[in-house]
């Protein structure tokens, strides 16, 4: 039995506490809000009654020595809450973004790799159903070599609260779920970017509610993203709708349940090759899907013997940087290196 420590009580942490429960053979010893009338609402609601209760993290982490933290405190909070983790012997899962800031994000790298310590983080929209059988069909070589990813993200959500009043609101809160599937779906690195923000008439957002950007892979593959939280009527999936060009043929996923993918066969008809579809794969027993108990299956197996989990820091990185170099780019105008 692992014990654990759960630092941010908000709605976010529900679906925590319910992939934790349905994993099992790990013991909440200590739950941390700096709400502790709100901790100690979370603790009832999931009959954790002995575990210690308290605002101050430190004294938890002191008090009941757990194996594990887990970190869902809001963004300006995470840096300081792994490293307190880390610090203290514990394997750190969090939510996402890794960090505010890249630096930060490479210092929290460093402290899990001092501390032989695994800090991995919540990208959870990779472990839906149909990213992994997508990447399953890529893998398998059926359209070829990926030589480039279209994306669009359009939908129109008034949210209300702090996302409305954010900067680079799409780049920054949304888009590194469409950026860590394309890199899992290039099975590479994004090595440049070429972005644009812009507010429409209609927008109620404060700014970056709709943007577009090119990125370059490090093995010449291109991706394009076009994208709007201020586009109403017909929207995609919050998913993206996608085509994924390959050497051999294409695949379009619509973000929801339509999956279509056409191959090139030995034939021409008049302009055209001859094309073939091509069956999606079904899941396999191996694949990890369930958003966040997918996940958090993965860093648990890994903090047991298992292998690393693959939104490991040291790679969730890679899609953060895709975030803010997309950001840098629209905010100077110019093609940005991307660097980790």
């Amino acid at each position: 039995m692992q014990r654990a420590v759960l630092v941010g009580c908000g709605a976010m942490s529900k679906a925590w506490f319910e992939a934790i429960r349905t994993i099992g053979d790990i013991d909440i010893v200590g739950i941390v809000d700096l709400d502790v009338e709100r901790a100690r609402a979370r603790a009832g609601e999931f009959d954790l009654a002995t575990a210690v209760v308290s605002h101050d993290l430190a004294t938890v982490l002191a008090k009941t020595a757990p194996d594990l933290l887990f970190d869902v405190v809001v963004p300006g909070a995470r840096h300081a809450t792994v490293a307190a983790g880390l610090d203290a012997g514990c394997h750190v899962l969090s939510e996402k973004p890794m960090a505010e800031t890249l630096n930060e994000a490479r210092d929290l790298i460093r402290r899990a790799q001092e501390a032989g310590r695994i800090h991995a983080v919540v990208q959870n929209r990779r472990y839906i159903p149909q990213i992994r059988r997508i990447a399953r069909l890529i893998r398998s070589g059926a359209i070829g070599e990926v030589t480039s990813l279209h994306c669009d993200f359009f939908l129109a959500p008034h949210f209300g609260g702090f996302r409305e009043e954010m900067r680079h609101v799409l780049f920054h809160d949304m888009a590194i779920h469409t950026f860590d599937a394309a890199r899992l779906f290039a099975n590479e690195t994004a090595s440049a970017v070429y972005a644009r923000e812009w507010e429409p008439t209609n927008s109620w957002y404060r700014q970056g509610s709709s943007a577009a950007a090119i990125f370059e892979f490090s093995n010449g593959t291109v991706f394009t993203y076009r994208g709007s939280w201020c586009a109403d009527g017909l929207p995609t999936s919050w998913e993206s709708a996608w085509r994924i060009v390959g050497s051999k043929g294409t695949l379009l996923w619509d973000g929801y349940d339509d999956i279509q993918a056409e191959a090139v066969t030995s034939g021409k008809d008049g302009l055209f090759s001859e094309v073939v579809a091509i069956e999606i794969p079904p899941l396999d027993a191996s694949d990890r899907v369930g958003g966040h108990l997918g996940v958090l299956q993965d860093f648990i197996a890994a903090t047991r013997g298992g292998s690393t989990p693959e939104t490991v820091g040291s790679e969730n990185i890679k899609s953060l940087a895709m975030v803010f170099g997309a950001i840098d780019s629209a905010e100077t105008g110019r093609r940005i290196e991307i660097t980790i």
